[in-house]
């Protein structure tokens, strides 16, 4: 027998036992894919055994997930099948074990690239959380609602705060951030109290109309919706944001919202033809920004939709610039959900951290400034929201990813890839299987 198949029948003799790391690329990452109530559940039901790494600062505490028949440790070595939530330092994978989480791989992520060498190199299986989707190619296990909750939340507290720099009140300057609040029902009531502010005494004349536009209509743009239901609203199309600012129609006791789609954001590049949905999903270069018509109407930006290079971009610095050396605009806070350094939103240069969350872009200069001062539009651009909400983002995430769990942990990942006994969900997945990228991943290698 060779070496190799020794190690297989050793890890197919231990694979009814899952590790649980903790998390350490963030000091403020709280979350956990498996919570102690799914731990319970499955030790009972299906006779899984439980590895958790200790953490201090994980929002389930030790203790909950000892109650629950796991056992503490500080060495996951005995554990073939490893979930986690964020990237893995290269140092931790070792040789033919399975790894669950968010590799932030599938576009190449050149900051990415040196992990996923050590893991081919160490012949691992990687499994890709946003990858695990159904026929329809919709995510099936996603933080992301809770991403949008968290960035509205802040959002909102940057907007408060912001305008008091400025020499502005407004109820929002009550708001929190949303890690500080003890749970999410806490930060809606705060915000419904501010809600009931503006419809009783109105919003100063310096903001009015306060206008929010949210891109994107999925889950982090669902979120985002949420809480901005909890204030007097009125939700209008695009070309009524448009008119209601033109018109100079509009109520000091209510805020506009408005949701864009793509048919908002891009027009094709030749006049002669309209858009179409799925052309501009086939020919992305075929089309070109028609965003910024819209932009000089809204207050606070929320950006919820998913982005890569193909596409163009929804806010480009050489367009800040040219708006901001016409006048003082109208946009104050951009709530940058999808976080993708010089993105979508090219202004945004960073992740932020939860510790550290918003900047000051100044279009003139073409700097970003720590903090809430300085010239410009304000940018929030924390890149793990959902930690922000770690114990309801984690009961979320473990209560869709439950289904998936004892499958993934007794497969058996010597055989090949199409004999694997993977639900279809995970196995479309399966990045890298015993180290190599599987077929539907293999486009990555010219990111290599």
């Amino acid at each position: 027998m060779f070496a190799s198949d020794q190690i297989f029948n050793k890890i197919k003799l231990m694979n009814r036992i899952i590790g649980i790391r903790h998390e350490d690329k963030y000091a403020m990452e709280r979350r956990v894919a498996i919570t102690p109530a799914h731990v319970e559940k499955l030790i009972r039901d299906c006779n899984l055994e439980f590895l958790v790494e200790e953490s201090d600062k994980r929002i389930f505490k030790g203790e909950e997930y000892q109650n629950a028949g796991a056992i503490l440790t500080d060495d996951l070595s005995k554990a073939p099948v490893i979930f986690g939530v964020k990237e893995m330092p290269i140092s931790f994978f070792e040789e033919h074990k399975t790894y669950v989480f968010f590799s932030h791989v599938i576009k190449g992520q050149s900051y990415n690239m040196p992990m996923l060498k050590e893991m081919m190199k160490k012949k691992c299986n990687l499994i890709e959380y946003e990858k695990i989707v159904d026929e329809q190619g919709r995510r099936l296990i996603f933080f992301g609602k809770y991403a949008g909750l968290a960035g509205m939340i802040n959002s909102l507290w940057s907007l408060g705060q912001r305008l008091k720099v400025k020499g502005v009140d407004t109820p929002f300057i009550i708001l929190k951030q949303a890690h500080q609040y003890h749970s999410l029902e806490e930060a809606k009531k705060d915000i419904a109290s501010v809600g009931n502010e503006i419809a009783m005494h109105g919003l100063p004349e310096e903001v009015c109309p306060l206008t929010i536009g949210v891109t994107g209509y999925g889950n982090v743009s669902k979120g985002a919706q949420e809480i901005i239901e909890l204030l007097p609203v009125d939700k209008i199309e695009p070309e009524e944001l448009i008119e209601l600012n033109r018109k100079n129609e509009y109520s000091e006791n209510l805020v506009y919202y408005t949701i864009f789609k793509e048919e908002h954001l891009s027009v094709p590049v030749s006049s002669e033809n309209s858009f179409e949905l799925q052309h501009y999903y086939d020919h992305p270069g075929l089309y070109k920004n028609d965003f910024e018509k819209y932009v000089p109407h809204i207050s606070v930006l929320m950006n919820c939709m998913y982005w890569d290079d193909r596409y163009p971009r929804i806010l480009t610095k050489e367009y800040l610039e040219v708006l901001f050396k016409a006048e003082t605009p109208k946009l104050i806070v951009i709530g940058d959900v999808t976080c993708d350094p010089d993105g979508s939103i090219e202004c945004t240069h960073i992740g932020t951290e939860i510790e550290d969350p918003v900047f000051v872009y100044d279009p003139l200069k073409r700097e970003p400034k720590m903090g809430f001062e300085g010239n410009g539009v304000l940018v929030m651009s924390v890149d793990i929201l959902p930690s922000e909400l770690p114990r309801e983002s984690s009961i979320s995430f473990g209560d869709a990813l439950f289904e998936y769990i004892e499958n993934i942990a007794i497969t058996d990942y010597s055989l090949s890839f199409n004999e694997l006994t993977l639900k279809e969900p995970i196995k479309k997945a399966l990045i890298l299987h015993k180290g190599e990228l599987t077929p539907e991943f293999e486009y990555i290698k010219e990111y290599l």
